[in-house]
């Protein structure tokens, strides 16, 4: 017998029941703690599940909130219930979205000359101020046909791969952050992104890795130097090569509170902190 996964099929022909308990069992919560969150019994929560109760709409919402179902899959279990979709899922380029786009654009553009950038659920970037279209240099023109996707650009061993020091470790970052994308999704798109660039191949050592903190032979740090070794990071940097010296970043991740939308839902801010002074300074010159 299969078990039923969240997203893997038609969810009207399933019954919100077993979508429910497939949330449940995969966020590791018993009938009961659910119950207790949703100001609910553990009794009515089994009902649900095996399809002798049929919840509320409200119902259905309250317990995908404290299932921490992603805003598209409380679309389908409402849908499964029987009710009409909740959440809209408005075109980026609509009207209706200028506001968005405008702060988006405010925020990534404001915080040059470092990079930012705006990627939707399957890394596509759909914004990208200065700094980062700077580590794109040398990139082939084929691998910046639009969409661009963050990831592939990245892991590509015709991308950033080749320049990244620490390789392996940031590939390792990289695939284990889309490994609970998928998880939290049950994406099929993400999950053949996953697969493809999972089989990129990759040097037995990343460029320059065990030189020096993965500095590569002849090539310094952003401020020329070969100080690797003293800097304390604070987070696991992307040490990565551009114009013959070594830029380090650590990467934050931001998305938006509470979104009524499921393409706002799905947008994630990528920033990129210089993870040293050297950095930072270099940056600051090359965009001035």
């Amino acid at each position: 017998m299969s078990t039923l996964l969240p997203g893997t099929a038609p969810a009207a022909a399933e019954g919100v029941g077993p979508l429910l308990r497939a949330w449940r069992e995969q966020r590791r919560v018993s009938q009961l703690e659910l119950a207790l969150r949703a100001d609910s019994s553990a009794r009515h929560i089994s009902f649900i599940e095996t399809g002798r109760s049929r919840p509320s709409e409200q119902m259905v919402l309250r317990l995908a909130e404290h299932l921490d179902v992603p805003v598209r899959e409380r679309n389908a279990l409402l849908l499964a219930a029987g009710y009409a979709p909740r959440f809209p899922e408005t075109p980026l380029d609509d009207p209706a979205l200028d506001a968005l786009r405008e702060g988006i654009e405010r925020l990534i553009g404001g915080y040059e000359p470092y990079p930012a950038l705006v990627v939707d659920a399957r890394y596509d970037v759909v914004a990208a101020n200065r700094g980062v279209m700077m580590l794109f240099d040398g990139v082939p023109e084929s691998l910046l046909v639009p969409p661009l996707n963050a990831v592939r650009l990245t892991l590509h061993p015709q991308g950033l791969a080749p320049r990244i020091r620490n390789l392996r470790e940031w590939r390792g970052h990289l695939l284990e952050q889309m490994e609970r994308q998928i998880a939290l999704r049950r994406s099929a798109p993400l999950r053949a992104l996953y697969e493809e660039v999972a089989a990129f191949p990759v040097p037995e050592s990343g460029p320059g890795e065990g030189q020096g903190e993965g500095q590569g032979e002849g090539q310094g740090d952003a401020d020329g130097s070969q100080q690797s070794a003293s800097v304390a990071y604070f987070a696991l940097p992307m040490r990565i090569e551009h114009g013959g010296r070594i830029l380090s970043f650590v990467s934050s991740i931001s998305t938006f509170n509470t979104p009524m939308d499921v393409t706002v839902a799905e947008l994630a801010v990528e920033t990129l902190l210089p993870a040293d002074p050297a950095t930072a300074k270099y940056l600051q010159s090359w965009l001035s």
